[in-house]
């Protein structure tokens, strides 16, 4: 395993200094909808925190709260270990509606502060009043950031017509070897600006061609030379050392959810996987990026 591993860094803001996360982060989308039993949820978050994954993103919507509760429980007594994300529905994104539901979302986690908190998609409420409230949040010490997530390049270019969105702390969007299109306008507007990137369904959870990715040959090849599962061949990826710092800042955080201590292991030990320009080529090769913008990916 590299030294220092796989990184990105959240720049400095009006609400915190700058911040190094690991590249891989826990995701809780179906989480807190008795799919599997709860403690297990929380065990499986809490060893995910053990193996240095901090990064816990969740939002109102999972579960209708369910997934903030099961986040609560897990990081109950070690506040201090985790990076707590969460997301507000478009239509709670008002002037005071974000307020109010921040504040649930905080008594869910039985926190109060959250480290980051996003607009989980564009909505009809106007960005400069979203942005107001996120602005109110932060100065009233409810959220240490606020960013965006499932923004296309035109949400994004909007953005830099309003003078809060200067403190725009990501864009989390969907961003796996079969879903790309992220690479030829969001990418490049986020390296601009020097944000990182939040990567849901890394795993093809959502987007196209999951089982073909899992079922690849040209991924399976790369596996077994590392040793390691497609599955962690494709979040390797997803963090692939393109466009790193002289730090080793990677430009992409990947958030895979796993509900089971093995699954949560073989997501940590992805971090460890370094592809080579070899593997990056026959990636590449067998799927390509879209030459052109296409319409972004969301589940």
């Amino acid at each position: 395993m590299p030294d220092t591993p796989p990184h990105i860094v959240l720049p400095e803001s009006l609400g915190a200094p700058s911040i190094a996360l690991p590249a891989m982060g826990q995701g809780t989308w179906y989480m807190g909808e008795d799919l599997v039993p709860r403690q297990q949820e929380i065990d499986a978050l809490r060893y995910g925190l053990d193996l240095g994954m901090s990064l816990i993103d969740t939002a109102e919507m999972y579960g209708d709260g369910g997934a903030e509760r099961v986040v609560g429980e897990a990081i109950r007594g070690r506040r201090d270990d985790a990076f707590v994300v969460s997301k507000v529905y478009p239509w709670n994104a008002g002037r005071d509606s974000a307020i109010a539901a921040c504040e649930r979302s905080l008594e869910r986690l039985g926190i109060d502060c959250l480290d980051l908190y996003l607009l989980h998609w564009p909505g009809n409420i106007p960005l400069e009043e979203t942005f107001e409230a996120f602005e109110r949040l932060r100065d009233q010490g409810k959220i240490r950031r606020f960013g965006v997530s499932n923004f296309d390049a035109d949400n994004l270019r909007a953005l830099d017509a309003i003078p809060a969105a200067t403190e725009c702390a990501t864009d989390q969007v969907l961003y796996h070897l079969g879903s790309r299109g992220v690479e030829v306008d969001i990418i490049p507007w986020m390296q601009d600006h020097h944000i990182p990137v939040m990567a849901y369904c890394p795993l093809a959870q959502g987007g196209r061609l999951r089982s073909k990715l899992l079922s690849s040959s040209v991924v399976n090849e790369i596996a077994d030379k590392h040793g390691a599962s497609a599955a962690q061949i494709l979040l390797a990826w997803v963090i692939r050392p393109t466009c790193v710092s002289q730090d080793g800042m990677r430009g992409v955080v990947a958030i895979p959810k796993a509900s089971n201590l093995a699954h949560v292991e073989a997501n940590a030990k992805a971090l460890e996987i370094e592809l080579d320009s070899e593997d990056l080529t026959q990636l590449d090769d067998a799927f390509p990026a879209p030459k052109e913008p296409v319409s972004l990916d969301i589940v």
